[in-house]
């Protein structure tokens, strides 16, 4: 009897055991492709409010430039971009909200720098939107680059780079100016708004994003030149392949879509093209999809439903858009540009 029960114990001790590894397990997982597919949904940080990149009325119906670039996620996951669910977040939480795990992704203007890979264990998969660091101020001013700006009072959002970029600009020309800091963009926004600073410095598409919700928009410029390099891009947590493999193909994806003239209006016919670099980017040749654990029309789910890089730019934040953000740096490299994809094969 004695055995017996003492064989029982020892059972019960090692199936709590291997519960609590399990649990422990699940916790430090990095697997977030498994998660995802189970919880049935991609969580997405992005911007609280950002016109042409991340921005909701009702904090339920989101838009924008980041915005779509999680749906495209979602597309090449599920078939389905409404597997995206938003979370908004501010700037000076939205690492550590990724580390612990509330979100499997950030799409909200997120400048790439070693420090940030090494400081928070984060991955920057690859470079969605190539901006700088600007300035901008009421067109009363009359100035015509930032080296007319010594003595200027300009306003910044604070756990940012941008504060950083303009202390080292007005550092290196030998320029003084007042800084005024604070925690939360609309504040920063309101502040410039109200005259406490006569600058306003952010990178300079959200400047223009910015810009259109000012009082009197007309009323201010945005000067052409940048101070700093600004490489923003999505970020996942380290040492998770899997799913940093697929957030970068995603993104990549795209890109050759729009250099091989592949849109959402005629995937159709590119899934019957005999182009080499089109049947791989579509899947009716090689089996990159299965690669990454996805499905073979992986890249066609994504350019149905969300369209190529080009699409989403100019429906966002081009032309077609209300901040009308020119291509610049963003154009395609064989367009006088430095957006650039490795290719699939």
């Amino acid at each position: 009897m004695r055995t017996f029960r003492g064989g029982l114990l020892i059972g019960l001790a090692v199936a709590v055991l291997v519960a609590v590894v399990a649990i422990i397990y699940e916790f430090y997982d990095t697997r977030t492709l498994k998660r995802t597919v189970r919880r049935g949904e991609v969580l997405c940080g992005v911007n609280k409010g950002l016109p042409g990149f991340s921005y909701s009325e009702d904090n339920k119906t989101w838009n924008g430039f980041d915005v779509d670039f999680c749906r495209a996620v979602a597309a090449a996951i599920f078939n389905d971009p409404g597997k995206a669910k938003f979370i908004p977040l501010d700037a000076s939480e939205r690492f550590k909200e990724l580390q612990s795990r509330k979100v499997d992704i950030l799409s909200r203007n997120s400048t790439w720098s070693m420090a940030r890979e090494l400081d928070y264990d984060l991955y920057f998969p690859a470079v969605a939107y190539y901006d700088g660091a600007g300035f901008m101020l009421p067109r009363s001013r009359n100035k015509e680059t930032s080296l007319d700006l010594d003595g200027s009072k300009v306003c910044v959002q604070a756990g940012t780079t941008t504060a950083l970029n303009v202390a080292d600009y007005f550092r290196a020309n030998n320029m003084k100016y007042d800084e005024v800091k604070f925690d939360k963009l609309d504040e920063v926004v309101k502040a410039y708004d109200s005259g406490k600073c006569d600058t306003l410095s952010a990178d300079v598409s959200q400047l223009y994003a910015l810009r259109i919700n000012l009082a009197k928009p007309g009323d201010h410029m945005i000067l052409p030149d940048m101070i700093s390099k600004e490489p923003l891009a999505p970020v996942v947590r380290q040492r998770d392949d899997d799913w940093m493999m697929i957030v970068k193909w995603t993104l990549y994806a795209m890109i050759n879509a729009e250099e091989l003239g592949v849109t959402s209006e005629n995937i159709d016919e590119a899934l019957k093209s005999k182009k080499p670099e089109v049947m791989r980017l579509v899947g009716t040749e090689g089996n990159y999809g299965e690669q990454l654990g996805l499905t073979k029309d992986w890249a066609v789910r994504i350019i149905r439903h969300v369209g190529n890089y080009g699409e989403m730019y100019e429906r966002n934040i081009g032309e077609k858009s209300k901040l009308k953000i020119p291509r610049g740096m963003n154009q395609l490299w064989n367009a006088g540009g430095v957006q650039y994809a490795p290719p699939m094969r």
